[in-house]
């Protein structure tokens, strides 16, 4: 199959694209986790063709989806997991508030990481329970780590769930075997279920390789919803498809019964889309992955060279970068003064909880051409606070 020119240039305005139309129309939208990419064309081959049938009656999942995951599993990571261990739904999202409000009651503690996945920390208090948070530590060099006295000390008598994010969105990090283990070890011990989200897991950068806690050993995966999806990864997200891989049968029957006349399953498009993306398109992930490390480097070498005051440590995974602008003396929100001065649109840290105040994350999933230029906006934005800072020293 040919590749996708990630280089294209693709006008979404008037598409009724959320990321697009957001902010005014002369500001370049990095924000939300959406890439401005043409899906793969045999998905886009397949989907043509089911819209020629003409028909669209109620669906369901194509007979060989199943045993096509499956063998993804075993071929990228090793794991063996059963058919009937799998959970279609229409969403990450759906998935992880399903796990919170199937195996809580209210009053419960569900524990999260922060700075974290805004739906993420908003699910505790969906399912009524207490949102439990365990800071990251940011080190010297702007990545990440787990503090384990930090995390077990954050475990209440009453936490029944950890929202695990691998990788991590927003800080790009791609946890070790060693991190996976410890988590999973302190969380054993206090009867947790570990509910982890992994839906970047196909953007893995050069050097690191995603490994699914569930896989590192049967007792974690007794323990464990694991939640993957193609939507990241095939730049599907409005096809609204998920796998939750619960190994467990009595959780899986949990997740089952909290789901029924609540949450439906995908319809006929996403199976659609799943099943082909997932069968047919590895060529063009990898020729994606290499574009996107290529986008990766570009920005961090842009961020310390010309971004004044502007920190960002190597995303090991994810196409998000974690853009650190507390020495930048940017004067109020850094989000708001990207938007107004250089016409740039990004997430603000403050929606992602403690550890986040002076952040914002910048999707770099875009032709270098877009990338490019929302970086020199921000460049010349940051210019500007130099020059107020030399106009205050002359004045004085």
């Amino acid at each position: 199959m040919s590749t996708c020119d990630f280089d294209q240039i693709i006008d979404r305005c008037g598409t009724d694209s959320e990321k697009w139309s957001r902010y005014p129309r002369e500001a370049l939208p990095l924000w939300v986790a959406d890439m401005d990419f043409r899906a793969p064309e045999p998905v886009i081959q397949a989907l043509r063709q089911r819209v020629e049938h003409g028909v669209f009656g109620y669906g369901c999942e194509p007979p060989e989806l199943r045993e096509v995951f499956v063998s993804r599993l075993q071929r990228l990571y090793g794991w063996q997991v059963e058919p009937e261990a799998l959970l279609f739904l229409p969403g990450v999202v759906i998935g992880f508030n399903l796990t919170c409000q199937a195996l809580t009651s209210p009053g419960d503690g569900v524990m999260v990481q922060t700075p974290g996945y805004p739906p993420i920390l908003h699910a505790p208090a969906n399912a009524r329970c207490t949102r439990d948070e365990m800071e990251l530590t940011c080190g010297a060099d702007g990545r990440y780590i787990v503090d384990f006295e930090r995390f077990a000390g954050t475990i209440t008598p009453r936490t029944r769930v950890f929202i695990l994010c691998n990788p991590h969105n927003p800080v790009g990090r791609a946890f070790s075997r060693d991190e996976l283990e410890r988590m999973a070890e302190i969380c054993l011990r206090h009867d947790i279920v570990i509910c982890s989200d992994e839906i970047h897991c196909d953007f893995m950068f050069s050097g690191n390789r995603h490994l699914p806690i569930a896989s590192l050993a049967p007792e974690i995966a007794k323990r464990t919803v694991t939640l993957m999806a193609p939507s990241k990864t095939f730049n599907i997200p409005g096809l609204h498809f998920a796998v939750a891989i619960v190994p467990d049968k009595e959780l899986r029957e949990k997740l089952c019964a909290a789901k029924r006349g609540l949450v439906g399953e995908p319809d006929i498009m996403s199976y659609l889309a799943a099943l082909v993306a997932y069968r047919d398109c590895q060529s063009w992930l990898d020729a994606l992955l290499r574009y996107l490390e290529a986008n990766r480097d570009f920005t961090l070498q842009y961020v310390q060279q010309r971004l004044r005051g502007i920190r960002m440590a190597k995303p090991e995974a994810t196409y998000l970068a974690w853009l650190d602008c507390r020495q930048a003396r940017i004067p109020g929100n850094p989000q708001e003064f990207f938007l107004q001065k250089a016409r740039v649109a990004l997430n603000d840290g403050l929606e992602y909880g403690r550890g986040g105040e002076g952040f914002v994350r910048l999707n770099f999933g875009c032709p270098r051409a877009t990338l490019t230029e929302a970086l020199q906006r921000m460049e010349e934005a940051l210019a500007t606070v130099g020059e107020k800072t030399e106009d205050v020293k002359r004045k004085t």
